[in-house]
């Protein structure tokens, strides 16, 4: 039995980095270019059509951004199970955290090694949040702890309340660990349990803040005041 390909799409307005990344991907036994995208409306259709796992998208793109583009996607129920990697070629930017927001599983720089933008690509099919390196998570946790400051991180906390309040204690925990950048093998080890339990516990807590992935437990975690950033 053929064993299913991670289908993805590249959208980007520069043709020659396409075509670059569609090399790298197609030359993976396990993924394949399905689509292509020159901006962000493009790729939302692509997207649908295709029928993509996962999207490598622009952030900057003419006519409809990455960012819009990445709202379409996470808005529409048919596309629940496409997963958005945004690609920068500033990796520390305010875009990135409201690309989070808007429902990215993660991001890369343009500039990122082959190996480490196809590991990218693996993670976010399996639904895990792709936001490396730490030190750019721990940037991400700053934007969003600055943004909670005021009355709109208030009314944030407020709305996510009564759905934090649903989690059981174990659920709350765990997500505390993911949003620490745990994998559910280094949270089982630390909670001393098993990583299928952590994964369920993992599954109803997305379930019940109604997140699609990772990435966005992240952003809830910290966006709710359950989680605060450190401060080095």
């Amino acid at each position: 039995m053929t064993e299913k390909k991670i289908r993805v799409v590249l959208a980007d307005d520069q043709a020659l980095l396409r075509s670059a990344f569609r090399v790298l991907v197609d030359s993976e036994p396990d993924m394949e270019v399905v689509g292509e995208a020159a901006d962000g409306a493009q790729a939302v259709a692509v997207a649908r059509s295709a029928r993509a796992d996962v999207v490598l998208m622009d952030i900057r793109m003419p006519g409809t951004d990455g960012l819009a583009a990445t709202r379409m996607i996470s808005a529409d129920p048919e596309l629940a199970g496409v997963r958005v990697v945004m690609l920068t070629t500033f990796e520390i930017d305010e875009y990135v955290v409201q690309s989070l927001r808007a429902g990215a599983a993660g991001f890369l720089g343009k500039g990122a090694e082959p190996d480490d933008l196809l590991g990218g690509i693996r993670i976010a099919a399996a639904g895990d949040a792709l936001l490396s390196p730490a030190a750019t998570k721990g940037l991400i946790a700053s934007f969003l702890a600055q943004d909670g400051a005021g009355a709109d991180g208030e009314a944030a906390r407020g709305a996510y309340a009564e759905r934090l309040a649903a989690l059981t204690g174990r659920e709350r925990e765990v997500l505390v660990q993911v949003a620490g950048g745990l994998s559910n093998d280094g949270i089982a080890e630390r909670l001393s349990v098993s990583p299928l339990t952590v994964k369920t516990h993992v599954n109803r807590a997305m379930a019940k803040l109604g997140a699609r992935d990772r990435a966005q437990l992240v952003v809830i975690a910290y966006e709710s005041g359950l989680v605060r950033p450190r401060v080095e």
